[in-house]
């Protein structure tokens, strides 16, 4: 009898020493491959981790996050991508537009994917519905069924005898197409004419902008694509030096000297994005995460820029401005 139950209590040590043992040992700390085109410091980055800490994380003591800048260079984005899949990281944050979820999907189709603002996911082809993205990809997008049409009546309200706006847009962009489609309609619905202005590469980015003069335009609607970002500085300087009010897809134009934009808070998708990575991490499969579209947007408008080129922007356009640059 003493033998069986000195059996029995041996056989429960080391039944229950097992786990114990295991609950001892320090947990792997989850690695996040971060691929960002600005710098670590941007606000959209800190707003991430805010996102981040907001949840709990603490980066160093239950969260490793790997930077990865190319300082603008989109075309660095896909050695990247591999160098963080070779370094086996648990999930990868492609921070900004359409560009860096482009490389970042080829590179795997096992570590899962967080995207924060690329444009028409479906149209670039890297999840199959907002809904059920269905890979490895997830995430939030800066598209938006109804931004187009408020982009061309905050403009008409800017500028109240509007009859005539150029729209410059990329063709060989995904998901412009449509983009430009929607204005039409909206600019169709305020009797206004629209000009379109197609550009594929930066070299015909001159010729399409003196159209917009040639053609008697009243102002210029930009459509948020990436061929514009490293063009911004030369629309800007054109909008400027023709007195050509011009829209603007993101803020950073209108921070440059742009009239003004009404875009996605881009801030706050970097911070949302956080929950999908604590999802992830905590088990969800990126497939079974629906694609989020912006939740919050924001009016900026440049009004030393307005009395440069002779715009009185009325006040009810100014008190809905969530900034107001003087």
């Amino acid at each position: 009898m003493n033998k069986k139950i000195s059996a029995f209590l041996l056989a429960t040590i080391v039944l229950t020493a097992v786990p114990l043992t295991e609950a001892q040992q320090p947990g792997k700390i989850p690695t996040m491959g971060f691929m960002r085109g600005g710098s670590p410091t941007d606000p959209e980055v800190e707003a991430f981790r805010q996102g981040l800490r907001e949840l709990g994380y603490v980066e160093g003591k239950n969260i490793i996050i790997d930077f990865r800048n190319t300082e603008g260079k989109t075309d660095r984005f896909a050695g990247v991508a591999a160098e963080l899949v070779r370094l086996k990281v648990d999930v990868i944050v492609a921070a900004g537009g359409s560009a860096v979820v482009l490389a970042a999907k080829p590179a795997t189709d096992t570590i899962p994917i967080v995207m924060t603002n690329p444009g028409d996911p479906v149209a670039i082809g890297v999840v199959a519905s907002l809904a059920r993205p269905g890979g490895n990809v997830t995430g939030l997008t800066s598209s938006s069924t109804e931004l187009s049409g408020k982009l061309v009546e905050l403009l008409k309200e800017a500028v109240p005898k509007l009859t005539r706006v150029a729209v410059l847009w990329s063709p060989a962009e995904p998901g412009n197409a449509r983009n430009f489609k929607e204005t039409e309609v909206a600019a169709q619905s305020l009797r206004l004419k629209l000009l379109s202005l197609g550009v594929r590469t930066p070299d015909e980015l001159d010729n399409a902008l003196q159209s917009s003069i040639k053609d008697r335009a009243g102002a210029l609607i930009i459509i948020r694509s990436p061929a514009y970002t490293s063009t911004g500085e030369r629309i800007v300087d054109f909008a400027a030096k023709n007195r050509l009010p011009t829209m603007f897809p993101e803020k950073f134009f209108v921070e440059a000297g742009g009239l003004m934009s009404y875009a996605p808070n881009i801030a706050d998708n970097f911070r949302r994005a956080a929950t999908y990575v604590d999802k992830i991490l905590k088990g969800a499969k990126p497939a079974d995460l629906p694609v989020e579209r912006p939740m919050k947007f924001e009016l900026v408008i440049n009004l030393k820029t307005a009395k440069q080129i002779g715009l009185l922007i009325p006040q009810t356009v100014l008190y809905r401005a969530d900034k107001v640059i003087k």
